[in-house]
C-alpha cells in the first residue's frame, strides 16, 4: 500500500520551532517529488515547499522563505519540513505529497498524485 503519513506537529508559541516528518511506506522514496501544503481555516491551499527527488530543486513560497527548510532522507524514506519563527499565520493542517511523473517540483497541488492525511500545526501564546 502507498502511504504517507505526517507527523511533528502541534501547539507552539510564536517565534518556535517544529520539524514536521512525512515518512513513505510501500514505495520508495527516492522516486518521487515531494511536496509540502498546508491548508488554514477559511483560506485555500498553499503550496509551502518543495523537493525533487535528487534534492536538486526545492521551491519555497516567498510566504515562508528564509523559515521553512525543507529536506530529504531516502535511506530513511521520509522527508522533513522544519519550520523556525513560527507566526500565528503559519497555523494549519500540513500535507506532504509525493508524485512521480515531473522530474523537478512544483508548488500545485492537483499535480500530486499521493497525500497524507496531515498534522496540524497551531501557532498561539
Amino acid at each position: 500500500q502507498l502511504q504517507l503519513v505526517e507527523s511533528g506537529g502541534g501547539l507552539v508559541q510564536p517565534g518556535g520551532s517544529l520539524r514536521l516528518s512525512c515518512a513513505a511506506s510501500g514505495f520508495a522514496l527516492d522516486h518521487y517529488a515531494i511536496g509540502w501544503f498546508r491548508q488554514a481555516p477559511g483560506k485555500e491551499r498553499e503550496g509551502v515547499s518543495c523537493i525533487s527527488r535528487r534534492g536538486g530543486r526545492i521551491i519555497y513560497a516567498d510566504s515562508v522563505k528564509g523559515r521553512f527548510t525543507i529536506s530529504r532522507d531516502d535511506a530513511k524514506n521520509t522527508v522533513y519540513l522544519q519550520i523556525d519563527s513560527l507566526k500565528p499565520e503559519d497555523t494549519a493542517i500540513y500535507y506532504c505529497a509525493a508524485d512521480a511523473t515531473f522530474r523537478l517540483c512544483v508548488l500545485r497541488g492537483a499535480d500530486y498524485r499521493y497525500w497524507g492525511q496531515g498534522t496540524q500545526v497551531t501557532v498561539s501564546s
